[in-house]
């Protein structure tokens, strides 16, 4: 284990020791807007994403983002998409187009990598590290990736640290229920920390 997967492993160790009492349906109350949470999420070098120009295939695609942010696309030439949502790429690429190509292009914007953001998964799970942040990704999802509990693990427990306007703030999870479709799934934003406690004996 690393020295920065050591340094969570213990800060989530101490969040979740400081915060027993949180009960299971907390996550609940949080407002999830699956577009807005997609829109939230901005893009970044090596991030892979498909551009779609209606009834234009020539300039459709799949483009990567350079170390330095931009993209090569078709008449247009080079293009800055650093930091930069889904949504603002297209109506970018749409403006580009618009300026001399044609006359009233529709584009649309789908994230296929997110190389540039990043989860976290502790505790009891089998390979516990970071992982590749991918759209609509989901705690059941980060924790297949991390090799699934293991029979130490406490399952509807499992606590989501985030970062929300500056402030941190801790989610409990129950995962179980979930995958028993007994509760709703929690999408993950960049960032995120997944911690799964063990069960107490």
């Amino acid at each position: 284990m690393t020295v920065r997967l050591f340094c969570l492993v213990s800060l989530v160790g101490l969040l979740v020791a400081g915060c027993p009492q949180l009960p299971n349906g907390d996550y609940i109350k949080i407002p999830v807007d699956t577009k807005s949470l997609r829109d939230s999420v901005t893009l970044g070098p090596e991030d892979v994403f498909e551009v779609r120009v209606y009834e234009e295939k020539d300039l459709s695609g799949i483009f990567r983002v350079s170390s330095e942010g931009t993209i090569h696309f078709p008449l247009v030439g080079e293009v800055n998409v650093l930091n930069l949502s889904p949504s603002e790429v297209a109506t970018l690429l749409q403006d580009k187009l618009r300026d001399g190509y044609l006359r009233d292009p529709y584009v649309t914007v789908t994230i296929r990598e997110y190389k540039s953001k990043k989860v976290f998964v502790l505790g009891q799970v089998s390979r516990p590290g970071t992982f590749p942040f991918e759209g609509d990704m989901s705690v059941v999802q980060a924790i297949t990736l991390a090799g699934g509990f293991t029979t130490m693990a406490r399952r509807n427990s499992v606590i989501v640290t985030r970062v929300e306007e500056g402030e941190e703030m801790r989610i409990l999870v129950p995962v179980d229920r979930i995958s028993e479709g007994l509760a709703p799934n929690f999408p993950l934003r960049p960032g995120d920390i997944v911690f799964v406690p063990e069960t107490v004996l």
